[in-house]
């Protein structure tokens, strides 16, 4: 037996053991503030039991271990349905970036611990309501104030800022430049004076996304993750995270195994669906495509576990997920007939066909919409000449709002 077999073997009995006080069938029809709770102590307890940060730095609390070993116990946690989602983005893109780029090594291990505990939330503050497709069109503005920055304006599309004590953010430094040289990347004290957080409500029925205001919300220079004016590289690099995350977090949706059970109830001609020749010619399209993608995301870890960059093709990734978990969720709901129809508004889009359909807009919109990803692939991956842009060597101020 491989050590990578032992070590899933040793994660599927762990969660077996402590499934009972955590899955989806316990929470169903709990609060959002007693799914937290649960949340919470899943993760201390997931901590205690060494599963917890496997592939990041020892240091830092995590595990030391690979790329592998990770993919091996999400394996494993997700066939239980553990209480995460309320961690996900805090874990997948804040505090991987904050361990990169931030230079204080005390302040980051505190931070880090606490986070892989459960006992505290990070949130991404990128988007705005004029800003995010094109994020280097952001107008929060991060003003110099003696030692420190004042950080004016509004963010949009948060995910769970009611609930973080931390978040990372870009902000416009000088707007006498190109709108991407003008940016600078800082984290953020959530419960600071001055930061106001308004839950907004989406289509499918849950507030986890907000609108976050900030008046006059002092930063100190400590506080600052990029060169003044670099912060659109160390956004980029967060974003990269984001797209590969995507399918890591529940991209494709409930998994092929769904469908088939499905495909095989649902009839088609008097005969069980999973006979039709279209319908296993999805299975089989749907297969290759996330494996190939699995593939993909792997050697981006190992690639950023080596210290490299992740590359583009994160976008590849997060396009291609969750448009094909789109139409295979519509796909599904057609086979179920009016049970199809049916809308659970507590259940999760990794696991319900009618919540996977709703949510995917939503999906194909955050970390970049198609429109973006696909001239992020045409022109970094295909090698295709840009898109022309007329604000191309423009100062900031000068582009007509």
């Amino acid at each position: 037996m491989s050590d990578l077999e032992t070590y899933r073997q040793k994660a599927a009995a762990w969660l077996e053991s402590v499934a009972p006080r955590y899955n989806a069938k316990v929470r169903y029809g709990l609060s959002e503030t007693e799914n937290l709770a649960l949340g919470r102590a899943y993760l201390k307890e997931r901590f205690d039991a060494g599963f917890a940060g496997i592939n990041w730095p020892v240091e830092f609390g995590g595990q030391g271990l690979g790329h592998l070993e990770k993919v091996a116990f999400e394996a494993e946690e997700l066939k239980h349905g553990m209480p995460t989602v309320f961690f996900g983005i805090s874990l997948g893109m804040p505090v991987p970036v904050l361990m990169k780029f931030c230079q204080d090594h005390a302040f980051v291990r505190e931070r880090v611990l606490k986070a892989l505990k459960g006992e505290e939330i990070w949130c991404q503050l990128f988007s705005e309501p004029a800003a995010g497709s094109d994020l280097a069109g952001l107008r929060l503005r991060a003003e110099q104030d003696g030692n420190g920055w004042k950080l004016n304006g509004q963010k949009l599309w948060t995910s769970w800022a009611h609930y973080a004590d931390y978040g990372v953010i870009v902000a416009r430094t000088d707007p006498t430049v190109q709108k991407h040289k003008g940016l600078t990347y800082f984290w953020v004290n959530m419960k600071a004076p001055g930061v106001t957080v308004r839950p907004v409500r989406l289509a499918a029925g849950d507030s986890h996304v907000n609108e976050v205001f900030f008046d006059d919300v002092r930063v100190e220079d400590t506080q600052r993750m990029s060169p003044v004016g670099g912060g659109f590289g160390v956004a980029m690099a967060t974003l990269m995270i984001e797209r590969y995350v995507a399918t890591d977090s529940g991209g494709f949706g409930p998994k092929l195994d769904h469908f088939v059970e499905v495909a095989r109830k649902a009839v088609i001609n008097g005969k069980p669906a999973i006979e039709d020749g279209r319908i296993r010619q999805q299975l089989a399209r749907n297969y290759a495509m996330r494996s190939g993608l699995e593939s993909i995301t792997a050697r981006a870890m190992l690639m950023m576990q080596a210290g490299m960059e992740p590359g583009p093709e994160g976008s590849l990734n997060k396009l291609v997920s969750v448009r094909s978990r789109q139409k295979l969720s519509e796909l599904a709901i057609d086979l179920m007939g009016t049970a199809g129809l049916t809308f659970d508004e507590h259940a999760s889009h990794s696991d319900d066909w009618a919540m996977s359909w709703i949510s995917a807009p939503t999906g194909r919109i955050a970390g970049g919409a198609d429109e973006m990803l696909l001239n992020t692939i045409a022109e970094k991956i295909l090698g295709l000449p840009q898109d022309y842009r007329p604000d191309k060597g423009v100062a900031f101020n000068q582009i007509p709002a």
